[in-house]
């Protein structure tokens, strides 16, 4: 065989490879693929379908790191604060150092009044990442709020406003240090 004639064929099947790829493409625009783990837009069903899925999926691979994040997600969500713990637990034994997860897990700490454990997550997880605003601001809503005690809220709350001084937490923040209302919500 000529080179030519290799490079044609080459060249051609290149073409066919890219053409079926654009056309499959344009037929499936529009089409979602379906998520390991649907999300819905949060009805009872939605939560219920999701949970029971996640279930599944982590007890026939106990490992899945993401099905068990998604189930103390979904636990979270729907207001099942020791499930949410537990899940998270979970989650945090293959994947220690996650900080959102020990975020949402203090969360839920500070939901059933255990501030001490909410704060040591919260703490742990300023520790894998300093400017981790969330974890901030919930260490502030703990100690101004649910322990009254607004002087050690400070520092976290005033860590925020140098990190992300325009950010919607940070409106938040100069919110409740001005003494300016209610408490913002300490969720995900």
């Amino acid at each position: 065989m000529k080179k030519e004639t290799i490079l044609l064929a080459a060249v051609a099947l290149i073409v066919g490879f890219l053409g079926g790829y654009l056309i499959f493409s344009i037929s499936n625009a529009g089409k979602s693929q379906q998520p390991a783990i649907p999300v819905g837009s949060g009805s009872p069903t939605d939560y219920t379908q999701r949970i029971a899925q996640a279930e599944k999926i982590v007890a026939q691979n106990p490992k899945d790191v993401n099905a068990w994040i998604s189930l103390g997600n979904d636990y979270f969500d729907t207001e099942q604060s020791q499930k949410s713990i537990d899940a998270y637990a979970k989650a945090l034994e293959i994947n220690p150092n996650n900080p959102n997860v020990l975020t949402d897990q203090g969360v839920m700490y500070k939901k059933i009044g255990w501030f001490d454990k909410a704060l040591a997550n919260f703490e742990k997880a300023q520790k894998i990442d300093p400017n981790h605003v969330q974890s901030l601001f919930n260490s502030g809503v703990v100690y101004a709020v649910d322990l009254k005690d607004h002087v050690k809220a400070r520092p976290y709350w005033k860590k925020i406003l140098e990190i992300d001084p325009n950010s919607a937490t940070a409106m938040q923040v100069k919110s409740m240090m001005g003494g300016g209302g209610g408490t913002p919500p300490a969720g995900k």
